[in-house]
């Protein structure tokens, strides 16, 4: 029989292109150990992002494409996620208690962001991480009513809030301090520093994703996103259509601008599938975000389908990928999201809450 070695096993390994990180699992050093003993070979992988739905698949490709290797008898691969921090723009400090904050924006209002940051959020939940959601619209807060919390955020101290939930999601917004309707007449500066308290005075808990649904536009809220928030990565809403697109180009500019990096686009309506016959027509256009993509040399997450499924359920309280995870409509939800985590995942680590702090006393 044939002397199996450590080499053969990750040569194999590196034939396995991983279809979220669009890599080898060895380049993308998520390959931590490999034992090899008289053939019995034992694999372990940690992912950089939630995978839930994506593992078993994992495991039974690596334990397929080992098992060819000659001379291997028996096959082990465990498969694990670990989110880390990643790292932010410079100067900017880390929020207690979140490890990633990824900002949704698009550019232009009435492209669904909203719905698809909430349903990203579900997505990435079902997929195993703890997740945030941070509703940056202080004039149409709108998270409320998607995630189905009509409550009011308590304060143990009487300075921070505690975050509500909504299908285990961690969230919180203007949205639940005010009426419905309410409407914020509200000066640039108080609605920055609306959005600075919301963000530091609630007490996340333990957040691996803190999604910040920002409002249309590149104004006074984005630029403080960019200054103060520290963003692991940002990803651009769009739809087909060449209106949605102009300014949807413009988000991506102003992101790169400010050193906050882009993570990819998502393109929302990209098709309509009558629910009658099934016909299928692109009633936006075709391709928009994919070319956009293409042009600026970012990810292409994903394109979304335009049903009404999707609106109904939002508007209702019931996030289509919370209600039912495991449907088309949802699948495709986390088929970005994990994509999305993945390219994140790929970024330098940010290790400075893990360093202790240093005193210098005079003795």
């Amino acid at each position: 029989m044939a002397t199996v070695t450590r080499e053969q096993i990750e040569n194999a390994i590196k034939q396995y292109i991983d279809p979220w990180l669009e890599k080898d699992l060895v380049s993308a050093k998520s390959v931590k150990n490999i034992s090899v003993e008289a053939g019995k070979v034992n694999v372990q992988i940690a992912l950089g992002f939630p995978a839930k739905g994506y593992i078993d698949q994992l495991q039974t490709k690596l334990s397929e494409i080992i098992s060819a290797v000659d001379g291997v008898t028996d096959v082990q691969v465990t498969a694990t996620s670990k989110i880390e921090a990643h790292t932010t723009q410079k100067g900017v400090k880390p929020i207690q208690g979140v490890k990633n904050i990824i900002a949704v924006a698009s550019g232009k209002g009435g492209v669904g962001k909203s719905t698809t940051a909430v349903n990203l959020a579900c997505a990435l939940a079902a997929e195993g991480a703890k997740v945030g959601i941070l509703d940056a619209d202080i004039y149409g807060p709108s998270q409320p009513r998607m995630l189905g919390v009509h409550a009011k955020p308590e304060s143990k101290d009487g300075k921070s809030l505690e975050p509500l939930v909504g299908h285990g999601i961690q969230s919180m917004s203007i949205g639940y301090l005010i009426e419905e309707e309410t409407p914020m007449i509200w000066r640039g500066p108080m609605v920055t520093q609306a959005l600075e308290q919301l963000l530091n005075d609630t007490n996340w808990d333990d957040v691996d994703y803190l999604i910040v649904d920002l409002p249309p536009g590149t104004g006074d809220v984005q630029l403080t996103l960019a200054q103060k928030v520290p963003v692991s990565g940002a990803v651009i809403v769009t739809t087909p259509q060449d209106i949605a697109l102009l300014d949807a180009r413009k988000a991506l500019k102003m992101f790169e601008k400010v050193d906050v990096h882009v993570l990819g686009v998502i393109e929302n309506m990209s098709i309509h599938i009558c629910s009658q016959c099934g016909h299928e027509e692109h009633i936006f256009g075709q391709g928009g975000g994919q070319s956009m993509s293409d042009q600026y040399d970012v990810d292409f997450l994903g394109g979304l389908p335009l049903d009404i499924k999707i609106r109904e359920e939002v508007d209702n309280g019931r996030p289509t990928v919370a209600v039912d995870p495991d449907n088309r409509i949802s699948q495709i939800y986390r088929d970005i999201a994990r994509r999305m985590a993945a390219k994140l995942s790929l970024r330098a680590k940010e290790f400075s809450a893990k360093f202790p702090n240093i005193v210098i006393q005079n003795s």
